[in-house]
């Protein structure tokens, strides 16, 4: 699907999951953040989320990211959900519908759950 046919307001539809996707070893997403990546063409979102969790495997147990895009590139925040920044990457072009979105990562015990706020 293109970006022209995402629809963000879709976004806070979602407050639960009733599946998971794996997306790597140590990664999987719920339904709300499917959609995001199959309808806003987010996977590279997804991906770049699921690099960076491994490092902190048995440090944190929660993760906040914010992807935040001005004029076509973007940053890309992760911290602790208590404003300590714990890893930071720019993204040099991305057309991401959005100006900008936050994702929780929560460590379940096996793997690490990428979700929506809404599904929090």
């Amino acid at each position: 699907m293109s970006n022209l046919e995402f629809d963000a307001a879709m976004l806070g539809q979602f407050i639960g999951t009733e599946h998971y996707y794996r997306i790597s070893p140590s990664t999987v997403i719920t339904d709300g953040c499917k959609y995001l990546a199959d309808e806003a063409g987010a996977y590279w979102l997804m991906d770049a989320l699921a690099s960076y969790l491994p490092q902190f495997t048995g440090r944190e147990e929660f993760i906040s990211a914010k992807l935040t895009v001005t004029r076509g590139s973007a940053e890309l925040v992760l911290d602790n959900g208590n404003g300590k920044v714990l890893d930071r990457q720019h993204i040099p072009f991305t057309d991401f519908p959005l100006p900008a979105i936050s994702l929780f990562a929560c460590w379940g015990g096996d793997f690490w759950v990428l979700l929506l706020p809404s599904e929090y």
